[in-house]
């Protein structure tokens, strides 16, 4: 369905060692495994990808991913993910090799969050035990938090970004039905938010002073949809922001910008 996202300058940062605040990491022993993305070795799920800039130009594309093996990362073992190419849309690209594992009811993901759209240098947030899925969560549970400040150039402007990676549970409903007919059911949401503050500092006749060039906005929001026994079969992405107008200042980033992608399940195989 969508295609990958074509994100201006303002967002071609490289975000590393995020610091984490998941709910509830440790399993206690006592919940039964979720079942909403099966992690056996050779699993794999595909995805048309879609976009409002799709056209003959920038066609509709196919993403791949698949489950090959077990890793170590920290003496701890994850399920290693791969894709047959790199993918284009969020989730696949978030992904994609990484470790996962199943934490009781948790899906929990350690490596790169990485945002592959298609450009020299994509968002890669560094996370540890990210819990992207909580099958028994309370609606608007917050179930991960990672953040923390960089600093990036971006054409001699010194930027400041502050940025929070949220996890949040979005309920759940009995089916999800394609517009070709295929449904799926006992359906669980997530909500996956990125949240960035942008600052810097500009200095005229020797005086330096601070400019607020983004307030505080999400970013990236990311709907995904999940089907017990298959995994994620649908995930709608927005991305949106607006920049502060700042006088006498030319910013070498659009002020404003606003995308969707969907991506929707087309085949798996479950072992």
């Amino acid at each position: 369905m969508k295609t990958k996202f074509l994100i201006p300058s303002l967002l071609l940062i490289f975000l590393t060692s995020c610091s984490s605040d998941n709910d509830n990491n440790t399993d206690d022993g006592n919940e039964v495994p979720t079942g909403f993305m099966p992690l056996k070795n050779n699993n794999y799920w595909t995805y048309d990808v879609d976009s409002d800039l799709s056209s003959s130009t920038n066609p509709l594309t196919r993403d791949s991913i698949y489950v090959s093996g077990d890793t170590l990362i920290n003496s701890v073992t994850y399920k290693k993910i791969k894709s047959l190419t790199i993918p284009t849309g969020f989730f696949s690209s978030t992904l994609r090799n990484n470790g996962i594992k199943i934490d009781g009811s948790k899906l929990l993901m350690t490596g790169n969050f990485s945002f592959d759209f298609g450009l020299t240098t994509p968002i890669n947030l560094g996370v540890t035990d990210f819990i992207f899925f909580k099958e028994n969560a309370i609606v608007g549970q917050v179930l991960s938090t990672a953040s923390g400040t960089i600093n990036q150039t971006v054409q001699s402007f010194p930027l400041t970004i502050d940025y929070t990676l949220k996890s949040v549970y979005n309920g759940g409903q009995a089916t999800y039905v394609f517009p070709n007919g295929d449904d799926y059911s006992d359906i669980k949401k997530t909500k996956i938010i990125l949240n960035l503050k942008i600052t810097t500092v500009q200095t005229i006749s020797g005086i330096s002073f601070p400019i607020t060039i983004m307030n505080a906005q999400d970013v990236i929001v990311s709907d995904q949809y999940y089907s017990k026994n298959v995994g994620m079969i649908y995930t709608s992405t927005v991305l949106n922001y607006q920049l502060n107008s700042i006088p006498n200042v030319t910013l070498p980033i659009p002020s404003t910008f606003n995308q969707t992608q969907t991506e929707s399940i087309k085949s798996f195989l479950i072992n």
